[in-house]
């Protein structure tokens, strides 16, 4: 009875290792949009929210300021509530030159970053190492416009608003007696993070694999995957082991042209051992090894 035809599937070592890396590539190229737009929403607080710097328990007065925000109490500083200044569309409203400077760069840095989050529709239309050079080289640009707001926003720390709060201490770069506020750490981390998305994106879009096509098989069938029939199995071979364990030498049989061959499968009779024809049978048959 004939035995049934194993299939027997090798996988190739490079072929686990390239599944892999994309499958893993993916997930860190989702972890980095999900990133990217944590980024924004910090830019976004960041840039309206006037608590960059403010009072404490030793300062002169109440108040606190922003890039382009600031809120003082009103009436002075015997009572009444707290007033905010300064508008967005209004630059003479500002307190000084670094305020406007530095509302401009973070401004800018927001509509980096904005457009870095709709650049990722660009994935469904260009190759995804392309999409990722455009978004790494973005981010790198709305982190030093970002990081460059930070520097240029405390030269602006000398005017009198801000001293009117801070004290006569109060300076370029020295805030005086007043603090700073959670605004001003959460630019700093916004630096940061910028910078470590936008060189993770350059990783992204420069350790791409390049997929290999299959060789063709030989002998007219892969010895690495196909069909073997175990009846032509030797002892040393094994269905479920590996190619180098086979260790299968193909053999071509060449019969010779000017003899008669004698049936490797019928019954050896008197007649055919004493025949003429046996003493050609063992040259009949040549084999090559390739």
């Amino acid at each position: 009875m004939k035995k049934p035809e194993k299939n027997v599937e090798y996988a190739d070592p490079a072929h686990i290792y390239t599944t892999s890396y994309i499958r893993n590539s993916k997930a860190i190229g989702v972890l980095w949009g999900v990133f990217t737009i944590c980024f924004a929403i910090i830019n976004i607080v960041v840039f309206v929210q006037p608590q960059w710097i403010g009072d404490t328990q030793d300062s002169k007065g109440t108040g606190y300021f922003g890039l382009w925000q600031w809120c003082l109490v009103s009436g002075g500083s015997g009572g009444g509530g707290l007033e905010c200044r300064g508008k967005l569309d209004d630059f003479s409203t500002l307190l000084n030159t670094p305020s406007v400077a530095g509302t401009v760069l973070v401004g800018l840095s927001v509509i980096l970053t904005l457009l870095t989050i709709c650049s990722m529709l660009l994935f469904f239309f260009l190759r995804s190492s392309t999409v990722f050079h455009i978004a790494g080289w973005m981010q790198l640009l709305a982190a030093v416009l970002l990081g460059v707001g930070v520097a240029v926003f405390p030269a602006g720390w000398s005017a009198p608003e801000i001293r009117e709060v801070c004290g006569p201490t109060a300076r370029q770069y020295n805030v005086g007696e007043c603090g700073l506020r959670w605004a001003f750490i959460l630019a700093i981390i916004g630096v940061l993070d910028a910078i470590v998305l936008a060189t993770l994106a350059f990783v992204l879009a420069t350790r791409h694999v390049k997929l290999q096509p299959e060789p063709e098989p030989i002998y007219g069938g892969s010895m690495y995957k196909g069909q073997m029939n175990a009846g032509f199995l030797g002892d040393g071979a094994s269905l479920t082991g590996s190619r180098k364990s086979l260790n299968l030498q193909p053999v071509m049989l060449m019969p010779h042209p000017d003899h008669d061959r004698y049936s490797e499968f019928s019954h050896h009779t008197a007649r055919s051992k004493t025949s003429a024809y046996r003493a050609h049978y063992a040259s009949s048959v040549q084999n090559f090894q390739l």
